[in-house]
């Protein structure tokens, strides 16, 4: 590690609990930078490995507060912008980006900022660039607007475990062996592994050409999107897949079909579905002749990314990014709560375990049909459904989402707090407290407390159809955690009298 780069000014990352951010940030460490990380929301980072690391400083911020951007720049070197309202500010992103990168550029020049660096997306300049595309051009435009230079990558889909683009493709190829599709399906592209991009992302840094550069950057394979399913179908030991492309079926009407087959949210499938109409092919190779690397091929980068996901090492995912609302406002109104208890034989430690292990491909202990029954009926009327699932089948983090829920509090051994994005006339919370026995170290309570803000008639129509469910429900997932967590329990013992000598 260089002295000089140990010595430097540290390097602002905005995005850093978003899905290139949480990557960006150990590479720069590893590389020998010291990190400022901008974020809203300080606990959605508690669990990444590189929290407690000595070059890494956490500041609270919103790109929304000019004077508060301008204080958490001060005394940095380069800055990252890897902000994108898409899915926060639903049909009006392209407006709320404009005016985001807007500030930082503002904050930027008045901090005395090296310069900037903003991943943005590919495709032919001019008429006909999809609104995403369009906005991605506008936020270059913005953050060159301030006095400090910028360095833009623009990016086609970025292959890798956990991305937005790959699990479209995934999904769609594991679900769909026949496919009635766009048009756009014949459209060329460029994808890039999610590894080649971090290289570039870093290495800038160092390169002095790429101050104030727009770089394409890409893969060596230029291929069509129905020749990108069949790589994957091949990479999934699927058959090859039957794609019959048609051209009546428009953006909005693909963006819903991608949500009703995929975890992502018609609020997200929609610009991404019109950018797929754009051709998305490197104009140049400046890029990897300023930065050169091993650029893996699409086979090489769908393997890579499928084997991270095997292999339970999925650094960030698309579902985690975005704001985090806070907690619900119970005071005023009428609120429902249904709390029930169990006596469990395992210590807190165990419990803890079993309840983190809720949704995704695991279930819910118990009565997992009327699960994906709701599951279905929310993916109906657009909502996430139960296709998120979770990034790790047993750990889980602050901000992150399992299913049609999110993690909005949690403090190891002894509690998670759910709220839930399902569609519904009303706010909802799933909480689970665990609490140990007095002076009985391997003896637990477990606390599970639903409750439920209605929203008019509807919503109180709504708790009093569920209600006859819960006994069901909550009562089987609260017997299932007690089961797994004595399970667990009984497995320590096990191990550890067998390891005495």
């Amino acid at each position: 590690m260089s002295d000089a780069i140990h010595d430097a000014r540290p390097v602002l990352v905005t995005g850093a609990t978003g899905y290139i951010g949480g990557r960006l940030v150990p590479r720069l460490l590893e590389a020998g930078y010291r990190v400022r990380c901008l974020v809203r929301e300080p606990r959605k980072l508690a669990d990444r490995h590189w929290i407690d690391h000595e070059r890494v400083e956490i500041v609270r911020g919103d790109a929304d507060d000019v004077a508060g951007l301008i204080e958490a720049m001060r005394g940095c070197g380069p800055a990252y912008y890897l902000i994108h309202s898409m899915e926060a500010a639903g049909p009006e992103y392209r407006q709320r980006d404009r005016e985001l990168a807007q500030n930082f550029a503002t904050a930027a020049s008045d901090a005395g900022i090296e310069r900037i660096i903003y991943l943005g997306g590919l495709g032919e300049t001019g008429e006909g660039l999809s609104e995403h595309l369009t906005s991605r051009r506008e936020v270059e435009q913005a953050l060159a607007s301030g006095t400090v230079p910028v360095t833009v990558f623009r990016a086609a889909m970025i292959i890798g475990s956990g991305s937005a683009s790959f699990e479209i493709l995934r999904y769609l190829v594991e679900r769909l062996p026949i496919m009635v599709t766009p048009k756009w399906v014949k459209t060329k592209c460029q994808p890039i592994a999610v590894r080649n991009v971090l290289f570039y992302l870093v290495n800038c840094l160092k390169c002095s050409e790429s101050v104030g550069r727009t770089l394409d950057i890409g893969g060596p394979d230029v291929m069509r999107y129905r020749g990108l399913m069949q790589v994957m179908a091949s990479e999934l030991g699927l058959r090859k897949r039957i794609i019959v492309p048609v051209p009546v079926l428009t953006p909005r009407l693909s963006s819903m079909w991608i949500h009703l087959v995929t975890p992502l949210s018609h609020r997200i499938a929609r610009p991404l579905a019109e950018g797929l109409r754009n051709r998305v092919v490197c104009r140049n190779d400046d890029a990897a002749r300023m930065m050169p690397q091993p650029l893996l091929t699409i086979r090489e980068s769908i393997e890579a990314a499928l084997g991270k996901i095997q292999n339970r090492e999925v650094e960030t995912a698309w579902s985690a990014a975005g704001p985090i609302p806070g907690d619900p406002d119970w005071a005023g109104g009428k609120t429902f709560v249904d709390e029930r208890r169990m006596a469990i034989d395992a210590p807190a430690t165990c419990v803890y375990r079993a309840v983190c292990r809720i949704g995704g491909g695991q279930g819910y202990y118990a009565a997992d049909w009327l699960w994906r029954l709701r599951g279905w009926m929310d993916q109906f009327v657009g909502g996430p459904g139960l296709r998120r699932g979770r990034r790790d089948p047993e750990n889980v983090s602050f901000g992150e989402a399992l299913d049609f829920w999110r993690v909005t509090g949690i403090e190891r051994d002894r509690s998670l707090q759910l709220r839930a994005e399902m569609k519904l006339p009303g706010e909802a919370l799933l909480a689970f407290r665990i609490e140990p026995e007095p002076d009985k170290k391997d003896k637990c309570q477990l606390i599970q407390t639903a409750r439920f803000k209605p929203r008019g008639l509807i919503g109180l129509a709504y708790w009093y159809a569920v209600v006859p469910l819960h006994a069901i429900v909550f009562n089987g997932m609260l017997d299932g955690i007690r089961r797994t967590a004595e399970e667990m329990a009984d497995a320590e013992c096990s191990r550890s009298i067998a390891n005495q000598p």
